[in-house]
C-alpha cells in the first residue's frame, strides 16, 4: 500500500510521519497519480509549524509535485493513463506516493522537462511570472530591487527581470550569496548585513528609487523597501521569513503616490486558462534558458522531517526534492 506523510500536530521536523494512506479510485474530474517527485518549500516548513493553519489536521502537506498518471475519472481533459504531468495545490496533499488530483489542477510535463526538474522549480517559476508579468509587468528600463536575490524564488526573479531588460538590485546576507545574485544577473548587490540598503538604493538610483520592490523578508525590510520606492512605485511583500509585517497606516503610501500588494499565486491561476497561462510562459521560460532548474538534493519521502531541517538549516546549497522511491 503506497505511503504518505501526514501530519497529525504541529511541530519540529518529527512531527513528519510516515503512514499508508489509501487514495482510493478516481471520481469525474479527478486522477489518480503516482508522485516521482515532491517539492520542498518553506511554505511547507510554515505549515508544519503552524504559522500557516491552512492545513486541516490530521493532513497530507505539500503543494507542488511530478509525477504519472495511472487511473483517470471521466470528464478529465484528455488525461490519460501513461501522462507526465505536474502540478501546485493550495489544497495540499503532495507529500505521498501517490494521489488523487483534481485534472484541473495537472499540468502537461514537458518531454525535454524531467520530473525532478519539474519538482525543483514549477512553483518557485510560476511565482516569479506571476510577481514579474501579473502582479507589476516588468519593462525595459525600469528598475527593480529584490530581497534574498540568492534564495530560490531571488535568484528566478534576478534572470529574468534582467532578461525583460531591467536594471536588478539585489540584496543578500553573505559574500557568497552576492556571488550568486551577480552570476544570476543582478547589476548591483548590496550586503545588508555590512550596509544600510536603502541608503544604497538611494545612491544607486540618484535618488529616484526603485519601480518594484519585491520583499519575501517582510518585518525586517518592510518599511525599508518602502523607503526604496520610486513615485508610483509598488511594493511587493509576498513572504515573511523575518516574520509578519506590521500593520500600516495607508497614509503611510502617500509620501511618492505608492501601492502595495500582498499576492498569492493560487489566487492568480484560480481558473483553467490562468492557470495555463502562467505555466506555460514559466515553461517557456525554462525552455530557453531564462529560468535554470538548478541540481536538486534528492531525499526519500520517508525522510521528510531530514528535508526540512535542511531547508531550515540552510544546508543544501539548491532546491530539495523528496523521491518516492528513493532510498
Amino acid at each position: 500500500m503506497p505511503q504518505a506523510i501526514v501530519m497529525t500536530e504541529y511541530g519540529g521536523p518529527e512531527v513528519l510521519r510516515g503512514q499508508i494512506v489509501d487514495p482510493g479510485t478516481p471520481g469525474p474530474g479527478e486522477l489518480r497519480v503516482r508522485q516521482t517527485a515532491i517539492g520542498v518549500n518553506f511554505h511547507d516548513v510554515y505549515v508544519r509549524t503552524g504559522l500557516y493553519k491552512t492545513l486541516s489536521l490530521p493532513g497530507i502537506p505539500g503543494i507542488e509535485a511530478a509525477g504519472v498518471v495511472t487511473a483517470a475519472g471521466r470528464d478529465t481533459d484528455g488525461f490519460a493513463p501513461g501522462d507526465r504531468i505536474a502540478y501546485v495545490t493550495s489544497s495540499y496533499g503532495a507529500y505521498a506516493e501517490e494521489r488523487i488530483l483534481p485534472a484541473a489542477l495537472a499540468l502537461r510535463l514537458p518531454d525535454a522537462l524531467g520530473d525532478v526538474a519539474a519538482a525543483s522549480i514549477l512553483l518557485k517559476g510560476m511565482t516569479a511570472c506571476m510577481l514579474l508579468q501579473h502582479v507589476h509587468q516588468v519593462r525595459p528600463g525600469q528598475t527593480v530591487l529584490v530581497h534574498a536575490a540568492a534564495g530560490g524564488v531571488g535568484q528566478l526573479l534576478c534572470r529574468w527581470a534582467t532578461h525583460l531588460g531591467a536594471t536588478v538590485i539585489g540584496t543578500v546576507g553573505s559574500e557568497e550569496k552576492a556571488r550568486i545574485a551577480r552570476a544570476c544577473g543582478a547589476n548591483h548587490v548590496i550586503l545588508y548585513r555590512s550596509e544600510d540598503f536603502v541608503a544604497r538604493v538611494r545612491e544607486i538610483t540618484a535618488g529616484e528609487g526603485v519601480d518594484v520592490a519585491y520583499d519575501s523578508v517582510g518585518r525586517d525590510t518592510f518599511l525599508g523597501s518602502l523607503d526604496c520606492l520610486a513615485y508610483l512605485g509598488k511594493l511587493v511583500n509576498f513572504g515573511q521569513s523575518s516574520g509578519p509585517v506590521d500593520p500600516l497606516a495607508p497614509s503611510r503610501l502617500a509620501a511618492r503616490s505608492n501601492a502595495l500588494f500582498r499576492p498569492i499565486l493560487f489566487h492568480y491561476v484560480r481558473g483553467r486558462a490562468a492557470l495555463e497561462a502562467v505555466a506555460g510562459a514559466t515553461f517557456q521560460a525554462i525552455a530557453e534558458g531564462v529560468l535554470r532548474p538548478d541540481p536538486a538534493l534528492q531525499l526519500p519521502l520517508a525522510e521528510a522531517g531530514k528535508a526540512h531541517s535542511a531547508l531550515e538549516g540552510r544546508q543544501a546549497p539548491g532546491p530539495i526534492v523528496l523521491v518516492p522511491d528513493a532510498g
